[in-house]
């Protein structure tokens, strides 16, 4: 059976993440075992908390190369709120620490003259034409909840950006990784297209 892998590290909801996925037709596991993410078609890493926590808990559960090694053997990749930061170098959250390092760059604090965290309604802007995003308007509104950013060394990987404070990065895509800052899960019908779109990518690449 083609299946989609959630990682499972006690980093959030994972259950709203599952039902979304499941709601847009796809067969999904949630999972901390090393051999069900390398027969998954494609991974999805969610999270919700503070970057420390989530490199400590993906590595005591021998879960950190195993990402990596999933996402260089070239199957669908899609990093949520806190897994799309984790693809970065560095963060600086309570000090600095190590990302994954899949992308050159790090995660910083939104700027101080805005109210952080950055919760609720926001609209993403298109930068180029991306799978993730097909046929969803530019300008559309997606849930977040965070209270960093990334700041991509490349930024030709990036396809989507949000105005708050700051223009920040808010979805990337290059080759086989996609990840989003903001939450689809939570984001009602503009939610559940994007997802029906990464669906369109595992499906047929």
């Amino acid at each position: 059976m083609m299946f989609v892998a959630i990682v499972d590290y006690f980093m959030g909801n994972l259950r709203s993440v599952s039902k979304a996925l499941e709601h847009v037709g796809l067969n999904v596991v949630i999972t901390q075992d090393s051999d069900v993410i390398r027969k998954a078609r494609a991974l999805v890493l969610p999270g919700v908390g503070a970057f420390r926590d989530a490199v400590r808990n993906l590595k005591a559960l021998s879960l950190w190369d195993e990402i990596l090694r999933f996402i260089e053997s070239g199957r669908p990749f899609l990093g949520v709120c806190l897994g799309h930061q984790l693809l970065f170098e560095r963060s600086y959250e309570f000090g600095e620490e190590r990302g994954l390092g899949v992308f050159e760059g790090e995660v910083v604090l939104l700027p101080t003259k805005v109210k952080v965290p950055h919760i609720g309604w926001n609209q993403v802007w298109k930068k180029r034409e991306s799978k993730l995003l097909e046929d969803i308007k530019d300008g559309e509104y997606f849930y977040f909840v965070h209270s960093y950013h990334v700041l991509p060394k490349d930024m030709s990987i990036v396809v989507g950006t949000t105005d708050y404070g700051i223009d920040f990065v808010s979805a990337i895509e290059y080759e086989n990784i996609f990840s989003v800052q903001f939450h689809p899960e939570k984001s009602q019908k503009a939610g559940l297209k994007l997802l029906e779109n990464f669906k369109r990518v595992v499906l047929n690449g």
